[in-house]
């Protein structure tokens, strides 16, 4: 793996790092970690990467990697800039060969990720897109539960997603993770709705397994001098009828990161929630609330895959994220040796994720903005 972004004081390149190597199935060898080169030496003499594996700017990460031999060379690319910074360099690292894992969301606007599916549609490369919390167990268990059928159709989605730590105006103090997601030139055409919000949305198709159609959408800046909203809910429409709801607030003071998701059924649906991440409620029309547990013998094949500790011991964020890393992996290592990957490893978020997540931020601030609420989701 070769990594652009997550320099000193990153956070997320950090997370990413630690999610890659959690199991034992990828090397960092090579890092373009700022566009400051002096920042970039500093951050690989930190994670003791060769002085001639640290670059100082993607391009040229690019380039000398292609003329290393095929067995030195890195063979994916992970990309953790800011929103802004997205598109040119998986254009490039798509272009020149390499496969792609790119944070969320795909791109600073859809105009950017219509053009990026079709450069890696060409590419014949793997591409994820790191929406960590469907790398959940217990999510990948929901899903299969709901597309099993045994709810009947679906009628109604819920998700939530609330924080509170943008409750005060925090860019203003310089604060480095506030400054670039409330920034537009930065960020794109929303904030928590592009930050959080895309978290929700991508959670409610992934367990459903529906489309959503139709958006209608309430967006709000809450603390005064915020440039891009910090609060929204918005009504969903998707592909079966069925209706849903979503909020994502990142000024809800006290609140952490409880993203939470319920889907109802005819016969019964499914409730989960991050701050108990090894549990599922299954709920019945007539009869009692089930409890199912993640690392338990009884779950579906997609969930055991994702499991690394036997029932009880609890596994979280980090180790979502990191299997999409290993699964992304695994498909990798497939291409690579000729062979088809399993089922279950090509169950990560790519490139239809990323183009339906950047559809869902303009169609939500569109309808924000509108005075006719409902608006059609395009692509």
């Amino acid at each position: 793996m070769g990594m652009i972004g997550g320099g000193p004081g990153a956070f997320i390149g950090a997370v990413h790092r630690i999610a890659a190597n959690m199991d034992g199935e990828i090397e960092l060898v090579c890092g373009a970690f700022s566009s400051d080169a002096e920042k970039s030496k500093q951050q690989g003499e930190i994670l003791h990467l060769p002085s001639t594996r640290v670059y100082g700017s993607f391009k040229e990460m690019i380039r000398r990697e292609m003329e290393l031999s095929k067995t030195e060379r890195m063979d994916f690319v992970s990309i953790v800039t800011p929103n802004h910074l997205h598109f040119e360099p998986a254009k490039l690292a798509l272009e020149s060969g390499f496969h792609v894992v790119l944070d969320k969301p795909m791109t600073f606007d859809l105009s950017e990720a219509k053009q990026l599916k079709e450069i890696a549609a060409k590419s014949e490369k793997y591409f994820c897109l790191t929406h960590t919390y469907t790398g959940y167990p217990m999510i990948k268990e929901a899903r299969q539960q709901v597309l099993s059928g045994k709810f009947g159709k679906i009628r109604k989605v819920y998700v939530e997603y609330p924080q509170g730590w943008l409750s005060t105006f925090l860019e203003g103090q310089h604060q480095k993770q506030a400054d670039w997601r409330t920034d537009p030139s930065k960020s794109g055409a929303a904030g928590g709705m592009g930050d959080i919000g895309t978290h929700a949305f991508n959670m409610a198709e992934y367990v459903s397994g529906l489309k959503v159609t139709k958006i209608c959408a309430d967006i709000n800046i809450v603390v005064e001098g915020r440039k891009l909203d910090d609060d929204g809910a918005a009504f969903l429409k998707f592909n079966n009828g069925a209706s849903g709801v979503l909020f994502a607030t990142q000024i809800a003071a006290g609140e952490e990161n409880n993203i939470k998701i319920r889907v109802y059924g005819e016969k019964g649906g499914v409730e989960w929630k991050q701050e108990d991440a090894n549990t599922l409620l299954v709920k019945w029309l007539d009869k009692p609330v089930e409890v199912w547990r993640a690392g338990t013998g009884y779950l579906a094949d997609h969930a055991k895959h994702n499991t690394r500790t036997p029932a009880g011991h609890p596994e979280g964020y980090l180790e979502a994220f990191a299997n999409h890393y290993r699964n992304f992996a695994l498909c990798v290592q497939a291409q690579l040796k000729g062979e088809k990957p399993n089922p279950e490893w090509l169950d990560f978020p790519g490139i239809e994720e990323g183009l339906r997540g950047m559809a869902f931020i303009e169609t939500v601030i569109e309808s924000g903005r509108a005075q006719e609420k409902w608006v059609d989701f395009k692509i």
